[in-house]
């Protein structure tokens, strides 16, 4: 390990040398590149002296170097090597053998404009690493000295203390590993002395997030509730309102008006039920769901708002299925999908929900006899807030897919849309074997 703590230090210590070299040579390099002027289409270059006493002053190391206008020889050490340049205005580092000794070199270009269009000026600095070679050498036998006795107090140490606090730790990671996402109990496994804050503060931690949990699952029904209420008496006393208004326009406004309303409170539940779907994607459950019944269920709670359009519900349930997951999630997807169908049919159709096992797991279908999807990229109305081409005119909010979507994949599965070949379009959920 000493040796090995030798080549290391003096790698560094390489590297750190070197790093500041090609710094200075960096500096001088650009210094003489600002002596460059073009005048009249003409290149002259002023070598500043303190472009290269800044690296005598450094070291006692020798200093070379060369101008170079395009393939003609300007000033300097003709023979110097030139690292090649990228393009027109990097830079370039190397190492070379010149005049018998070992140089690092930097080579910096710029583009000048000429008569004849553009030239390129190139500027060579370099500069000895025997001084630097024999200062790295001391450095790397004084750390070896140095680190060679610590490495043997801290191995010595490291055992000692190894032994008395990485079992304890183990046993706190597997304690905490083991937990489900539910699981926000305080941690009670043994642990040394110097790590019971860690221990107490991780334990506050998941108060406070149980207290949380449970505050923004009360805030969201609650938000429901207090959304929905209002914008439901409002839409009621419009209608009767509207009913005792006899004035055509009068009556076109109120339309207007409970159309909006409408369309704010189907906006307003859908984002609710999203922020809800966030929340408990976060905590899922894992209940054993019965899917013919989650589907008869879904279809029930739709079934007031599809008679009023005279749409008829058919449901298909030729394989019982069960998964396991989160029932109120699958509900909610569900009953996004029967509600995009019932809202995009036309009056007197039917609108069917088929449940059925295939290679992949169950599935459940919902198609519609409606228009279908006009878009081409169905892809994109699984997004938030997007909406297809064809629903103007009709209330949404462009969550009911994403929602779905979610809360399908939470569990494994997949949602995929597209059009009937007989016509209207069809959404599917496919859901894995649990």
């Amino acid at each position: 390990m000493a040796v090995l703590l030798y080549f290391v230090v003096q790698s560094v210590a390489q590297q750190v040398a070197q790093d500041s070299q090609d710094n200075i040579l960096a500096a001088s390099a650009r210094s003489v590149m600002d002596g460059a002027r073009s005048v009249e289409g003409s290149i002259s270059v002023d070598l500043p002296y303190s472009a290269l006493s800044m690296l005598d002053s450094v070291t006692d190391e020798r200093v070379f170097y060369a101008v170079w206008l395009g393939p003609e020889f300007l000033t300097g050490y003709r023979d110097l090597p030139r690292p090649p340049l990228r393009d027109q205005s990097t830079m370039a580092f190397a190492s070379r053998e010149f005049l018998g000794e070992q140089v690092r070199i930097v080579s910096v270009g710029r583009p000048f404009a000429v008569h004849e269009g553009q030239v390129l000026v190139e500027v060579s600095v370099a500069q000895t690493l025997s001084g630097q070679r024999q200062t790295l050498t001391e450095i790397s036998h004084m750390a070896l000295a140095i680190g060679a006795g610590f490495f043997a107090i801290s191995a010595i140490l490291a055992l000692l203390v190894a032994r008395s606090t990485i079992r304890p730790l183990d046993l706190l990671t597997a304690s905490v590993a083991r937990r489900g996402p539910k699981d926000l109990r305080p941690v009670s496994a043994p642990v040394p002395h110097e790590m019971v804050p860690l221990v107490a503060s991780l334990n506050t931690l998941m108060q406070r997030l149980e207290a949380s949990l449970a505050r923004s699952e009360d805030f969201i029904a609650e938000a429901a509730h207090r959304v929905r209420t209002p914008l439901a008496i409002v839409r009621t006393k419009a209608e009767i309102i509207q009913r005792s208004v006899t004035k055509a326009e009068n009556r076109a406004a109120l339309r207007e008006m409970i159309h909006a309303i409408d369309d704010s409170s189907r906006t307003a539940g859908q984002l609710l039920d999203h922020a809800m779907v966030a929340f408990r994607l976060d905590n899922l459950a894992q209940e054993t769901i019965d899917l013919s019944a989650l589907v008869q269920d879904s279809v029930e709670r739709l079934r007031p708002i599809s008679e009023i359009k005279d749409i008829t519900l058919m449901v298909t349930a030729s394989d019982a299925a069960t998964i396991k997951g989160d029932s109120i999630l699958l509900q909610s997807a569900l009953h996004n999908l029967l509600d995009n169908a019932v809202k995009y049919s036309p009056a007197g159709s039917r609108v069917e929900v088929a449940l059925r096992c295939g290679d992949f797991g169950p599935r459940i279908d919902v198609r519609d006899t409606g228009a279908g999807f006009a878009d081409l990229d169905l892809e994109r109305l699984t997004g938030r807030f997007e909406r297809g081409t064809n629903s103007s005119g009709i209330v949404g909010s462009g969550l009911g897919l994403t929602i779905a979507k979610d809360v399908i994949e939470a569990h494994g599965g997949q949602l995929r849309i597209g059009n009937n070949p007989k016509g209207g379009a069809c959404a599917s959920l496919l859901f894995p074997w649990s």
